[in-house]
């Protein structure tokens, strides 16, 4: 029997609108009149176990809670309800390129870059040439990250961020990055890390990339479990349930 990677119990998160600059007396009035309606549950008691080894999605229609809860297991969030154990060393990409600096160059943002993903400095000298390798960079690696594509630039955040060895990958969004040569390197990469009982958890709207890759799905609507299970029955009962509502 597999053991957890990430169990998550009750996780409820909300969300408050910002407060206005400049408010006046009569919309302050009216602010404390419907505190209550105004608060948005990002998620409602959510539930889930993902257990080492496996690639589990998360899809669901925009705003239904898919990053929030990403962000809540990656604990960069903390529920307001509910809590999180992670058992593994974790490499979160919830945004290619966090930390990154595009007025700076390749080579400093590999530094920055490491920094904010949690290495130390002489770990990230030790780990640069493979860095630089492993993206194809290295004869743009001096040139200001500004310069780059968008495909250079996701190759090199997707290099730092398995540069971390991680036990456990979230990804929001980027299944795959970069051209199709390297997709297909991404994507070994990933499996190679599920080969070794790893973990890789992201949120998606390419549905067929999901069915394909993934052990398991949950689909989650409006911050609540609507269904969890195996990828391509999880995958189907979403899709129809999108052509029913249009």
């Amino acid at each position: 029997m597999s053991s957890p990677a990430i169990v998550a119990k009750d996780i409820t998160v909300r969300f408050r609108p910002m407060v206005d600059r400049n408010p006046t007396l009569r919309r302050s009035i009216g602010r404390m009149r419907h505190r209550e309606t105004q608060e948005l549950v990002a998620l409602d008691g959510v539930d889930l176990t993902i257990n080492k080894g496996e690639a589990f999605g998360i899809i669901g229609r925009n705003g239904a809670g898919k990053s929030t809860f990403l962000r809540v297991m990656a604990r960069t969030l903390k529920p307001d309800e509910g809590s999180v154990n992670v058992y593994g060393k974790t490499s979160t990409l919830l945004q290619l390129g966090v930390g990154f600096n595009v007025q700076l160059s390749g080579r400093r943002n590999i530094l920055l870059g490491g920094l904010a993903a949690g290495l130390r400095k002489s770990e990230i000298d030790e780990k640069y040439d493979s860095i630089v390798e492993y993206a194809g960079l290295e004869y743009a690696i001096d040139r200001p990250v500004r310069t780059y594509s968008s495909g250079m630039f996701s190759r090199l955040a997707f290099a730092v961020g398995m540069a971390l060895e991680p036990n456990i990958l979230l990804l929001d969004e980027v299944l795959a990055v970069g051209d199709e040569s390297f997709r297909n390197k991404s994507m070994d990469t990933m499996r190679e890390l599920l080969a070794k009982a790893g973990t890789i958890v992201f949120v998606s709207h390419a549905l067929p990339n999901v069915a394909e890759f993934c052990d398991r799905v949950m689909w989650l609507e409006a911050g609540k479990v609507r269904m969890i299970g195996e990828a391509s029955a999880v995958v189907e009962a979403y899709q129809t349930a999108v052509q029913e509502a249009r």
